[in-house]
């Protein structure tokens, strides 16, 4: 099996996106049919680019371009080098670069898969040290990607595909069940159609036996532990950072079951864990709950849009004192005893699904850098 050289351009069409105005400057251009996908969109895909954030109108086409469904896209600003592929035809700004993979000569999946392994390490040297992060196309042009044949770069990326197929259809099952006990939240404990009554909302009035408190009075969040990653031990105890797992350790800093949420980085994400675990210092966690049974406070903290609270500068970072002080609105502990009892079920369900997937993402990490370098072939 040869390998050889080349650079991106080598192997395809290349070109940075287009976008010319920020939705403050142009609202005209946006909430059209034209799915825009932008950095974050790509961070928080897996493979592949299955949903957005934004769309364009024909006005905001007309100043952008519509790259065709499996277009790899490569972010160049805010988050370096993440990957994914386009699942359906899409605009992106110039933080984006897109490439067209030439059939006789790449698949998108492979060199994809070769970001993650190596190139993303290397391209996010190129962009140290500047004020704010970014690659220029010439610097990510000039970094030599080590390529088998195309025949050999699709049996080896249908390998890693097949486990981000499992981990993809696992992640549509647990948003799935979610949305139900999301919905069954907003039903009683939003829109107060709770069991027994459906009350009238009148102006600010809430039904009897309800309050509006603080945060701080209902439950505390706490910043995560350091565990480096030497000091990691095999074993069953999941470790979470702001996104959710990122790997498993012999021993638990905080008993089950919890809430962990992101501290620094990525904002907004909160997640159930059933057992024992290990919050990272990216993260927080729930020290007490005062006031609230765990599955209610988890919807509570997921109707707050704790990203509105960035309090950082370069870095965003959850403002804990003023999360704090954010009032909520706390129904009878009764009420939020049976809506506990409800979703006990399926979030069992998704802690399984959640495990699945870590173990999947391990798996193919694992052989990822093997099957990237040509050390293992299939």
């Amino acid at each position: 099996m040869t390998w050889a050289l080349r650079r991106l351009d080598e192997l395809g069409f290349v070109s940075r996106g287009r976008s010319r105005h920020r939705p403050r400057d142009a609202a005209h251009l946006y909430d059209g049919p034209y799915p825009f996908v932008q950095t974050g969109d790509v961070k928080h895909s897996g493979l592949y680019i299955t949903a957005h954030s934004q769309t364009y109108s024909s006005a905001g086409l007309e100043q952008s371009k519509l790259w065709p469904a499996g277009t790899l896209c490569i972010t160049i600003a805010a988050n370096i080098a993440d990957t994914a592929i386009l699942a359906f035809d899409a605009c992106f700004p110039d933080s984006i670069i897109g490439f067209l993979a030439n059939d006789r000569k790449a698949d998108a999946r492979f060199v994809k898969y070769l970001f993650d392994a190596t190139v993303q390490q290397l391209a996010q040297q190129f962009s140290q040290g500047a004020t704010q992060d970014n690659l220029s196309q010439g610097k990510l042009l000039s970094i030599p990607l080590l390529m088998p044949e195309v025949g050999e770069q699709r049996r080896l990326a249908d390998v890693l595909a097949a486990y981000d197929d499992l981990i993809d259809n696992n992640r549509r099952r647990i948003k799935l069940l979610e949305d139900s006990v999301r919905l069954l939240f907003d039903e009683w404990f939003v829109r107060l159609r709770f069991p027994g009554e459906v009350f009238a909302r009148s102006g600010a009035r809430l039904p009897d036996g309800w309050s509006r408190l603080p945060l701080e009075e209902v439950l505390v969040l706490q910043r995560g532990f350091d565990l480096p990653s030497q000091d990691r031990e095999a074993g069953d105890t999941p470790i979470y950072r702001s996104t959710g797992i990122v790997g498993f350790h012999n021993k638990a800093k905080v008993f089950g079951p919890g809430i962990v949420t992101g501290r620094s980085g990525t904002l907004g994400d909160v997640h159930f864990v059933w057992q024992d675990f290990w919050p990272l210092n990216t993260a927080l966690w729930v020290k007490e709950f005062k006031r609230v049974t765990p599955l209610f406070a988890l919807y509570l903290l997921r109707g707050m849009n704790l990203g509105q609270y960035n309090g950082g500068v370069s870095v965003p970072t959850l403002d804990r004192k003023v999360v704090h002080k954010a009032e909520v609105v706390l129904p009878p502990v009764p009420l939020m005893e049976r809506f506990d009892a409800m979703a006990q079920d399926v979030h069992q369900q998704i802690d399984i699904l959640t495990k699945i997937n870590a173990k999947l993402r391990a798996a193919r990490d694992l052989l990822l850098p093997r099957l990237m370098s040509g050390e293992l072939a299939v």
